[in-house]
């Protein structure tokens, strides 16, 4: 239990560092949109010469970048009321396939003697049409011992029973159920959007073993590798991010060093207004993801753009796969998105409600623990469960 004047003297202890925090980012802020501003005077050619001696200067121009030009874009249509914008909406969206995937998943316990964990992953297909046709569905699956056997600590200790292998088979489901989808509905017109929860960049990556690296990245690959076969776009969205790619570059392109606070959406939010969005980059992050294995680099066929998708908060990010670009199809594209926002009030209704079916309650949670004891005693398999848990659940 919280107690309310132990944290207020606790959050009085750090008022120096918070407010210090504050005068940082604002004089970050500052700096750096005086360096956006000289990014919007170069053209693409001149971006990519001032950081030519760079690797991965973070973020590159694309073909939209033309010198004085403003990085941020307005979104011509505007309303006077979310009637009207939901009109819009649903005008784009009328007979355009969305399909979206969501995950969550039960981490193995310390608490039971034998460690299993699951993976429920659900997706969502919209027709848009007019009888109302949608596909609302999940799957299920129990990793045993055996499929968690290497996922123990560096240090040996193999007691211990992290969730790695959990998380990364959630990810695969995940992208094998879109890419399931992209082949379904190859050829279809209007144009299929797929959307991922979550970013097509796997910096998370780089601290893991090479084997689980190389499974994250054949993941994205191949869901990059299908949509640009089947010609199904698909978006990674996140809602709030705090990359720093266009930051990086803008501090290569002024010798500065990476500011500690600002994030690439938090600088272009006072730019923006509602369905505006930013010009797409080239993401060309330096995370060391693929310092061993550079022949398996693909950021250069992602593009990122930052779209204002709310009223009040910064824009979200919009990972694509660069052939959408390239086909001229990015502002169809993106009018889905924002159609997909508008009728979910600021989030992909698609993925708002793959999130809906995938979500595992603690209620759901506890349901599946006491199913695996009733299936281990019917098995004849002996499931130790630690007295702990039973004396804090108890208190709980």
């Amino acid at each position: 239990m919280l107690s309310k004047p132990h944290v207020w003297r606790a959050l009085e202890s750090k008022a120096d560092v918070l407010a210090s925090y504050q005068r940082t980012s604002s004089d970050e802020l500052e700096q750096f949109q005086v360096l956006l501003a000289r990014l919007a005077a170069l053209g693409a050619q001149e971006i990519r010469a001032a950081v030519a001696d760079v690797a991965r200067p973070g973020a590159l121009p694309s073909c939209e970048r033309e010198a004085g030009r403003a990085v941020a874009r307005p979104f011509a249509p505007r309303w006077e009321n979310h009637e009207q914008a939901r009109a819009w909406a649903m005008s784009v969206l009328r007979d355009t396939p969305t399909i979206a995937v969501d995950g969550s998943q039960i981490t193995p316990s310390r608490d039971f003697s034998i460690p299993v964990g699951a993976v429920q992953v659900a997706w969502f297909e919209n027709a848009h049409n007019a009888a109302g046709d949608y596909v609302k569905d999940l799957r299920f699956e129990v990793l045993g011992p055996n499929e968690l056997a290497d996922d123990a600590p560096d240090s040996g200790d193999r007691s211990a029973f992290p969730d790695r292998q959990v998380n990364l088979r959630r990810f695969e489901l995940e992208c094998q159920m879109l890419c399931e989808a992209m082949r379904r509905y190859a050829g279809r017109d209007p144009l299929p959007v797929c959307f991922l929860d979550g970013s097509l960049i796997v910096s998370f990556a780089a601290q893991m073993r090479p084997e689980l690296q190389g499974r994250y990245v054949g993941c994205v690959r191949d869901l990059l590798d299908t949509s640009e076969r089947t010609r199904v776009p698909v978006v990674g969205y996140i809602d709030t991010s705090y990359s720093k790619d266009m930051v990086a570059l803008l501090a290569h392109l002024g010798q500065r060093a990476l500011p500690l606070t600002l994030s690439d959406g938090f600088l272009l939010s006072r730019a923006m207004q509602w369905g505006d969005r930013s010009e797409a980059f080239v993401c060309a992050r330096d995370d060391q993801v693929f310092a061993k294995a550079p022949d398996l680099a693909y950021y250069d066929r992602v593009l990122l753009v930052y779209c204002k998708t709310t009223a009040d908060n910064p824009p979200a990010r919009l990972d694509l796969p660069a052939w959408v670009l390239e086909a001229g199809l990015l502002d169809d594209v993106l009018d889905v998105v924002r159609a997909e926002c508008i009728v979910g009030t600021g989030y992909p209704y698609a993925a708002e409600t793959a999130d809906a079916v995938a979500v595992i309650t603690a209620a759901d949670r506890e349901h599946f623990y006491r199913t695996l004891q009733e299936f281990a005693e019917q098995l004849g398999v002996e499931l130790h469960y630690a007295h702990k848990a039973y004396s804090k659940r108890g208190r709980r």
